[in-house]
């Protein structure tokens, strides 16, 4: 199934984007293979406002937005997960505006075990369970704990537009990174079937434009990895025995932008650790092999 991808995103870095009556878009300038056009920035409300996913340690990006807030009082500052494109313009936020910073909690998975992407430095002045109200003036959010393509990923409901906050668990313009420890394959489809069974009308996601009929671009999304995981199993029959590297190839084919080919093994390995979860492959030391045969 092909996936309606969305990239026609003309919105400069550092201008304000009013894309609903309570939302604004500022997007941050780091372009990257992995962060398309930059990080967006939300606002929500007006007057006083909550500001989701600061981005990165940015000064451009950091005076942007306080333009943005001129003459409004910020009352929140949400981070939907401790990736260092999200979080880490939070501390230069709060110094300028006195705001709490609002999140499901620091990175879970240490550097050495894994966790080197994360921003380490975020601990929130207030942790959000899942299901937790957000509330502002004229706006309020709830907090749903989407594991997946970060273990500590937040999306954000703002029911009075139907707007869904989907961070980097639904990107309009790619598919997500799942790369373990920290990310897990099992956890991410999981995630995407708790918004399947939701009514939201839009999406507003962490890079790229705003997601219109986002339910069609889910199940899109999960029938895509669902695809993975069948050419995965195909290609380690074929080859026998192979480490998740060797499986790139055959798996993603020559198109794939050489760019991605490591991040293309993590989400490949990602998809291993399911399948041996349920003993459709088995791992002997860096190698897997089909088959779902219990280590001893």
């Amino acid at each position: 199934m092909s996936i309606p991808f969305r990239r026609d995103d003309a919105l400069p870095p550092g201008a304000v984007e009013q894309v609903s009556p309570l939302v604004r878009r500022v997007l941050c300038d780091n372009p990257s293979a992995f962060t398309f056009r930059g990080t967006n920035t939300w606002i929500i409300g007006r007057g006083r406002v909550a500001v989701l996913d600061p981005g990165p340690e940015d000064a451009a990006h950091h005076d942007a937005l306080l333009r943005a807030l001129d003459g409004e009082t910020v009352t929140h500052i949400l981070v939907s997960h401790t990736h260092r494109d999200h979080s880490p313009g939070a501390a230069a936020l709060k110094a300028a505006t006195g705001a709490p910073t609002l999140g499901f909690g620091p990175h879970l998975t240490p550097p050495d075990r894994g966790g080197e992407g994360g921003d380490h430095g975020f601990v929130p002045d207030r942790r959000l369970a899942d299901g937790e109200w957000v509330q502002g003036e004229g706006w309020r959010l709830q907090a749903l704990h989407t594991p997946g393509h970060c273990a500590n990923h937040l999306c954000f409901a703002l029911d009075e537009e139907g707007t869904l906050f989907s961070a980097d668990l639904v990107m309009s313009w790619s598919t997500s990174v799942v790369s373990p420890p920290d990310g897990d394959m099992a956890d991410y489809m999981a995630s995407l079937a708790r918004l399947l069974g939701r009514a939201d009308r839009r999406y507003a996601p962490g890079h790229g434009p705003l997601l219109p009929e986002p339910l069609a671009f889910v199940a899109a999304l999960a029938e895509h990895r669902r695809e993975r995981e069948a050419a995965i199993l195909a290609a380690l029959g074929a080859a026998g025995r192979a480490d998740a590297a060797a499986l790139v190839p055959p798996v993603y084919g020559p198109s794939l932008d050489p760019r991605l080919v490591p991040a293309a093994a993590r989400s490949l390995l990602a998809h291993l650790v399911k399948l041996e979860r349920e003993a459709a492959v088995r791992r002997e030391g860096e190698a897997w092999l089909p088959g779902g045969t219990p280590r001893g």
